[in-house]
């Protein structure tokens, strides 16, 4: 990894998955957990609510490390299919663990990512937590196609944030879903934020205070695990 001298140090290093690779970025907060949080299906590891995800939790003391899915990283708009979407996640892990040592791993992400995450998660991934921002729990305008059959079998603490204006994750459907789920499952509802944290001028708040509202209690579950 080469070390990017200024500011909060960053560690860039391309990350082999299988015969291709993909990029990642670690914002170093000085703590010993490391949050992985990947990227939702229109974005990338630096796109504004990546980089502000980033910036938030740095500021409140934890490390994250962002990176890209293989699609993204050839400049393609077409999400890769879940088990390359997994593959890519497990790779970067992979990577963290060796790298970095860190003393607790947090795995999740922003939509998509999350997803991808909830998914490992089910599977038995070993990791101290999940946390999820703005876990897509139905296409928009959609609310029939649910995304909640393997919900029941994630057996780490889940921190899960959503707007309560989010397209994405009707409030009614995900406290239903939330009723066959048998791990410690925080659900934060982030008054008036879309599926992208933006929040209305009536709410009093900014985004990015939102934001460091998300990451403050995402430290204080972190110092729980």
């Amino acid at each position: 990894m080469t070390v990017i001298p200024g500011g909060a140090r960053k560690l860039h290093s391309p990350v082999s998955v299988g015969s291709e690779s993909v990029s990642a970025i670690y914002d170093d907060a000085g703590s010993d957990t490391v949050f992985l949080c990947a990227h939702g299906a229109g974005g990338n590891m630096a796109d504004k609510s990546m980089s502000a995800t980033a910036k938030a939790f740095v500021d409140a003391g934890v490390s994250i490390v962002r990176f890209n899915f293989l699609y993204k990283e050839k400049k393609s708009g077409r999400p890769d299919a879940m088990p390359k979407l997994i593959d890519t996640f497990s790779a970067v892990v992979a990577r963290v663990r060796d790298d970095l040592k860190p003393k607790k791993l947090v795995i999740g992400g922003r939509s998509m990512g999350g997803r991808a995450a909830s998914m490992m998660a089910a599977e038995g991934f070993d990791a101290n937590g999940l946390l999820l921002l703005a876990y897509p729990l139905h296409p928009a305008g959609q609310p029939e196609k649910l995304r909640v059959a393997h919900l029941p079998s994630i057996s780490m603490p889940v921190l899960a944030f959503s707007g309560t204006r989010d397209s994405l994750c009707s409030r009614s459907l995900m406290e239903d879903a939330l009723k066959t789920v048998r791990t410690t499952w925080d659900m934060r509802w982030v008054e008036s934020a879309d599926h992208s944290f933006h929040v209305l001028k009536s709410s009093g708040k900014t985004d990015a205070q939102v934001m460091q509202e998300i990451a403050a209690a995402s430290r204080a579950w972190v110092d729980t695990l």
